[in-house]
């Protein structure tokens, strides 16, 4: 008896000591990615006061070719316009730094006509990444009427008849002819200003349409798998489904990686501003989805189905452009920062899944392969994403969009170990 309560002791201490030792080995990674982050921030400053100097008045950076030493900006109306202030507030957040602050107030200043842009569905990257932070972080009547007017803009553009926000007005399928009413899953993006309009004025429309957009994108564009379509094109007479296809994906039938981080982002936020299990339901199932399908160094490919059996191409495909398939570090930045919120609202042991694998995003994006040095990669803070290969456009390169979504994915883990 004494010496078979002696093996049951040893056995409990043992597993005690093993838990301990477990948790010490977590404890300590956790340190580490902390003081990374910590040394990241410091760095992303650094760059981003290099940009400020590089960058022409009214112009806003898009993205940096390094062979021919370009630096390439957009128009205060391109759908990457708000990225640049939103990261510079982000950063002036974590270091007090004034000139990022200053900079900032200048640039939004040239920004703040687009908020009566109604042509387009991206408003809320451009003004809630944007104007959103600023009122955040410094409330002021201006901000919030300059996001009100953005919010009714882009409200121009929904039909009740579709129950959704219109994409785009003239862009044409790889089968040929233009989309009569073309949503794409990055418009999942777009719905937080809709929600903030709301919860400022009181006026619920702007949430209905939100809500609406969410459950026709979630039956529409999510297939069975939690796998997505990028477009889905519809009948703006009836609403009824016409086609589901791609423009920034392998082939109609794959799953674009930057795709399915919208969707992760995008169901994520809605759950958190609804309520509606079902957006909980929809994210989870798109991050197993994502995180299944991700390589040993945690960054996607640019698609997920690229080279494989029974995906074609619509689009002129030549693969002897590409040495090896493209990494977009942009979808793994945006990933990151949806599954630590997500992490937040989910079960336990989703809850410890998604948040490790965040961490191993963000250490994997820390690195020297996709994090820049001071000073190169045209002062931006993260390498090697993808923007469009069908169009043979910014493949292998820096974008504002992946700076923006890496820098907010750290403040929140920050916050969340806090």
């Amino acid at each position: 008896m004494i010496s078979m309560q002696i093996r049951r002791l040893t056995m409990l201490l043992f597993v005690f000591v093993f838990a301990g030792c477990a948790s010490q080995k977590s404890i300590v990674a956790d340190k580490r990615l902390e003081e990374k982050i910590d040394q990241n921030f410091s760095d992303a400053a650094a760059q981003y006061k290099g940009m400020m100097r590089r960058l022409p008045a009214d112009r806003f950076p898009k993205t940096y070719y390094a062979q021919t030493d370009k630096f390439q900006t957009g128009a205060s109306s391109d759908w990457c316009s708000g990225f640049y202030p939103g990261t510079l507030l982000y950063l002036y957040e974590q270091t007090k730094d004034q000139s990022l602050l200053l900079e900032s107030e200048r640039i939004l200043k040239v920004l703040e006509k687009e908020k009566n842009n109604k042509t387009t569905h991206d408003l809320g990257f451009m003004m809630y990444c944007s104007f959103g932070n600023a009122e955040r972080i410094q409330p002021k009547p201006a901000f919030k009427d300059i996001l009100l007017t953005s919010a009714r803009s882009l409200a121009s553009r929904f039909n009740p008849k579709v129950g959704c926000i219109k994409s785009w007005d003239k862009v044409k399928s790889y089968h040929g002819g233009e989309w009569s009413y073309p949503v794409i899953i990055d418009n999942m993006m777009n719905l937080e200003l809709l929600f903030y309009a709301s919860k400022v004025t009181g006026d619920s429309s702007f949430r209905n349409m939100a809500i609406s957009h969410a459950r026709k994108t979630a039956q529409n564009h999510v297939r069975p798998d939690y796998s997505s379509y990028h477009v889905v094109n519809y009948d703006p007479e009836t609403g009824a489904v016409k086609s589901r296809e791609t423009h920034q994906g392998f082939s109609d039938n794959s799953t674009w990686s930057r795709g399915e981080a919208w969707g992760i982002y995008g169901f994520t936020m809605v759950y958190r501003e609804s309520g509606e299990k079902s957006f909980l339901k929809t994210a989870e199932g798109m991050a197993d989805f994502f995180l299944a399908h991700l390589p040993k160094d945690t960054i996607p490919d640019w698609d997920f189905n690229v080279n494989q059996s029974g995906y074609t191409p619509q689009w002129k495909y030549d693969p002897s452009k590409f040495a090896e398939i493209p990494k977009d570090a942009s979808a793994a930045a945006v990933a990151a920062s949806a599954l630590i919120e997500l992490s937040q609202y989910t079960n336990k042991k989703q809850s410890k899944k998604y948040l490790k694998a965040a961490e191993d995003i963000l250490w994997a994006l820390s690195s020297p392969k996709y994090k820049a040095a001071t000073g190169e990669n045209g002062n931006f803070i993260l390498k090697h994403s993808t923007g469009s290969v069908p169009a043979y456009s910014e493949i292998d390169v820096p974008l504002t969009y992946a700076d923006y979504y890496f820098v907010e994915a750290m403040k929140r883990y920050k916050e969340l170990k806090k």
